[in-house]
């Protein structure tokens, strides 16, 4: 048992950032040294966002509670994850929806993107697809999710990744106003919005 690590996510519960247990038990379980480079993994187990190549991040994660906190994914859900990076996240999603649930995880940095699948194929996880892909406009050929969560800011959230939503789903994004933004999909052409400030995240980028 990694002490620190157990220590982090101990914190996390007692500050109130992590509160599901079956979110508890998905972060317990993967190690966020194990998704960093080998020059990073001394501070993996530290609350802070640690550089993970191609001048991109892995959120602190204060932030990645928070945000699967908000997204509640349930057993069974079908996933879209924009900017997929280094895979902790990915297989915190994986083991939440179970073996039946799905994850679709997309980067679109090629390098970061390789760096990602092979962290996450020492996990042997049967129910993630992992690619090198734009998903700036979602994906529509396997919509409408369960649930979808981007971790690149929108400079204004797109109406096609929201209509990719199915009825009560729920997508869980940052903005570039500094903020995160839940969004539910009440019925058809209805969405809840609750916006919560305070985080930075880099911008999302297309092809």
């Amino acid at each position: 048992m990694d002490k620190d690590y157990q220590n982090l996510i101990d914190d996390l519960v007692k500050i109130g950032y992590l509160k599901t247990p079956k979110i508890i038990k998905a972060f317990r379980k993967f190690k966020r040294k194990y998704f960093v480079p080998k020059s990073m993994a001394i501070y993996a187990n530290n609350n802070q966002p640690l550089p993970i190549g191609s001048g991109q991040t892995i959120s602190q994660p204060l932030t990645v509670a928070f945000m699967i906190e908000l997204l509640q994914p349930e057993k069974n859900n079908k996933v879209l994850e924009i900017g997929g990076g280094s895979g902790w996240q990915t297989a915190i999603l994986s083991d939440i929806v179970g073996k039946n649930g799905k994850i679709f995880a997309f980067e679109i940095i090629q390098s970061l993107a390789e760096f990602g699948k092979k962290n996450l194929a020492g996990f042997n996880l049967k129910n993630i697809v992992f690619k090198n892909k734009d998903a700036s406009k979602g994906y529509p050929k396997e919509a409408p999710f369960d649930r979808i969560i981007s971790g690149a800011a929108f400079i204004e959230i797109p109406e096609e990744i929201k209509k990719q939503l199915n009825k009560n789903g729920i997508l869980v994004t940052p903005t570039q106003e500094d903020d995160i933004r839940k969004i539910k999909r009440v019925s058809e052409n209805n969405f809840k919005e609750t916006k919560y400030p305070g985080f930075s995240f880099v911008p999302i980028t297309s092809f």
